[in-house]
């Protein structure tokens, strides 16, 4: 098998990347090797919310040059601040124009969206249905209803109502009981997110649900807030809910799988599969062949025998929770090509006894040059470019920037592969012309 481009990862980065690679008429396949880390995320994205000092950023595009100041080896100071703020245009764009997603907020100024315990989050990008409020604003509602499902475990309507009163937003805690989830409910392996909401989206059971609502909550009540368990693979059975109701509805994630991070990545695959893009599900990269300084073939655990070969590679493994990195007792190691590490500390020197501390392994990933091309033994793979958190030299936790550092950086190495072909486009026309 022969593809443009070969992606090693299929979650946010890796999904950007080929997204933009397949629209714009390239081969490409994603080795994917198994569950998103989207299944367990918030469904809201995250660009620049402190820099390394600790210093709270509001505006991730003005923050860019002080960043790369305080930072010259994170992925947007390599990069570079032009770049970067063209591509987080792209980013808004490629969400805003995605099918079956609907997302508030931009590169210029942070929002604060509020987590399911209640508190305020800084945040680049939110799900519509997820409540946010300006820098310097308040919420748009004076008195809400938190309201919980008998038995779900995974969100606790009292924690987020008590941590809203306290912010000064009146606040009522419901659980409402539903019989048509009893089958669920007996098993509470079952009683999670995904499988309420395959009951829930039935349009017989959203009726059951808003009937039930509306006997609690009175019509002092502004805003009802649910956790996100309606709605998996489309919005109209919360606007059904709505408009049943009649008042607006606000969706909060719940502990992984988280919905809202499941209908992001859902609608990402969709996508890339739609403009051409290939998916092996279940599969994974295990060994790639080497040419001097170019990756001519990946092995993979289902296609042993038969390398995939492409023009370029995109590593997008992500970092240890995906297993892009590793950790063993006395070393870090990227196990693909055993790539060059940004940053490599005495094993004493990882952590922090602080546990709330930041901590030194969260930056560290894959070194690079300018364009996010990998080192090998301190020289370049020509046609390898690494996105994501596989990358080094930034840290997703604390600076707040996980989501825009792999949409950014998958953006960015995909115009790379693409000014790369029409510039070996370009010079082939010339030598044929000189002939």
């Amino acid at each position: 098998m022969k593809f443009d481009v070969i992606i090693i990862g299929s979650g946010l980065a890796g999904l950007t990347a080929g997204i933009r690679l397949a629209e714009a008429g390239k081969s490409c396949a994603i080795i994917s090797n198994g569950q998103s880390a989207l299944h367990f995320s918030s469904g809201s994205l995250d660009l620049l919310t402190h820099l390394p000092d600790g210093s709270l950023v509001t505006q991730p595009k003005k923050a860019l040059a002080a960043l790369a100041e305080l930072a010259p080896k994170h992925p947007y100071s390599r990069m570079g601040e032009t770049q970067v703020s063209t591509l987080i245009e792209q980013a808004q764009a490629l969400l805003s124009s995605t099918k079956g997603l609907e997302y508030q907020g931009n590169g210029d100024e942070n929002h604060y969206r509020i987590t399911p315990v209640g508190r305020s989050r800084m945040s680049w990008m939110s799900p519509k249905r997820v409540p946010t409020h300006g820098v310097d604003q308040a919420l748009p509602w004076k008195k809400l209803a938190v309201v919980g499902i008998e038995g779900f475990l995974d969100f606790q309507p009292q924690f987020a109502s008590n941590t809203l009163n306290e912010q000064g937003v009146e606040s009522i805690p419901y659980h409402i009981h539903l019989p048509l989830l009893d089958r669920l409910r007996d098993n509470p392996s079952e009683f999670r997110a995904v499988n309420i909401a395959r009951y829930l989206d039935k349009p017989e059971n959203t009726k059951a649900l808003a009937e039930e609502l509306k006997k609690h909550i009175d019509d002092s009540v502004e805003a009802i807030i649910l956790p996100a368990c309606i709605g998996l693979d489309a919005e109209e059975p919360v606007m059904l809910l709505q408009q049943l109701v009649g008042k607006p509805i606000c969706l909060l994630p719940t502990l992984p799988p988280s919905l809202l991070g499941i209908r992001l990545h859902q609608a990402l695959k969709l996508r890339f599969q739609k403009a051409g893009g290939l998916i092996m599900p279940g599969d994974r990269a295990e060994q790639v062949d080497l040419v001097g300084n170019k990756v001519t073939g990946i092995h993979t655990r289902n296609h042993t025998d038969i390398p995939i070969r492409s023009e370029h590679v995109v590593l997008a493994t992500g970092s240890f929770f995906n297993n892009g990195l590793i950790a063993e007792f006395d070393r870090v190691y990227e196990p693909l090509m055993e790539l060059d590490l940004l940053e490599t500390l005495p094993r004493n020197e990882w952590t922090q006894k602080n546990v709330f501390a930041k901590q030194p392994y969260m930056r560290f990933g894959v070194d690079t040059d300018s364009q996010l091309r990998p080192m090998k033994y301190g020289e370049v793979l020509e046609n390898v470019y690494a996105v994501g958190a596989v990358l080094g030299g930034f840290d997703p936790l604390n600076e707040g920037c996980g989501a825009g550092v792999s949409m950014i950086s998958a953006l960015y190495a995909a115009q790379q592969i693409l000014q790369h072909n029409k510039s070996e486009q370009t010079t082939s026309a010339v030598v044929e012309a000189a002939q």
